[in-house]
């Protein structure tokens, strides 16, 4: 059982939660949060927002009964964590040219792949209000792009980079397929997928992904996914 630092709300129904404890976690990764005893039944997985040797941080959206209760967290609150698990967003070499690409509250696992990837350029899509903005211009030397209520991917040049890296909605990740194969850029692109997942290690199913050749799943196979790899309905 660890223990809540902070819970800050940074936009409407958006938090950043600190947690105590020493924790690892490549950048992609996950964990399975719960703080609570008996209901929900099922704990909610987060993507490792930051990484430091003495807390973790998540960011995330109350929109549900889960992330509810994890806004209602304050200081000194008792929060369990399992974790971490899932294949993360694969190793870059240092002279690689590299953009992420995050919508809404999918900008989230990107902040501690900066701590690997300093130089990547960010760009950054909201519906409504942005948010992070400034600690995201702050965490890498590349350029920060954003785009509110319209559509960032239209600002995402393919050719310019070597590996993308993408989380978000599952439309905007049917355009980053859609995109990688109009344009026929030679960058290795990858989405990051938001299924609703129940137990985390590959047992249960409910995270089911279809893929070209087979299901796959996303917390052990993924989440994250080679964008020619998957088939989002």
């Amino acid at each position: 059982m660890a223990e809540v630092i902070t819970n800050l709300e940074v936009a409407p129904s958006v938090f950043r939660m600190r947690v105590a404890g020493q924790f690892a976690g490549k950048m992609g990764q996950f964990y399975m949060l719960r703080a609570w005893d008996n209901y929900p039944v099922l704990s909610r997985p987060l993507s490792i927002f930051d990484l430091d040797e003495n807390y973790i941080e998540f960011l995330y959206l109350a929109v549900g009964e889960g992330t509810s209760l994890f806004s209602k967290l304050k200081p000194g609150d008792p929060i369990s964590l399992d974790g971490p698990f899932g294949n993360g967003f694969p190793e870059v070499h240092e002279q690689a040219k590299v953009a992420f690409i995050g919508g809404g509250i999918g900008i989230a696992p990107f902040y501690h792949a900066l701590r690997s990837i300093p130089h990547a350029d960010v760009y950054l899509g909201y519906s409504k209000e942005g948010y992070m903005i400034e600690e995201f211009q702050e965490a890498t030397t590349g350029k920060v792009e954003v785009n509110i209520g319209g559509i960032i991917l239209d600002q995402v040049d393919f050719y310019e980079y070597d590996y993308i890296f993408s989380c978000g909605p599952h439309p905007m990740l049917r355009a980053v397929q859609q995109k990688q194969l109009h344009t026929n850029s030679k960058a290795d692109v990858y989405v990051s997928l938001e299924n609703r997942m129940a137990c985390g290690v590959g047992a249960c199913l409910v995270c089911s992904v279809k893929c070209v050749d087979k299901r796959k799943k996303a917390c052990a196979d993924g989440p994250v996914f080679r964008a020619e790899e998957v088939i989002l309905a």
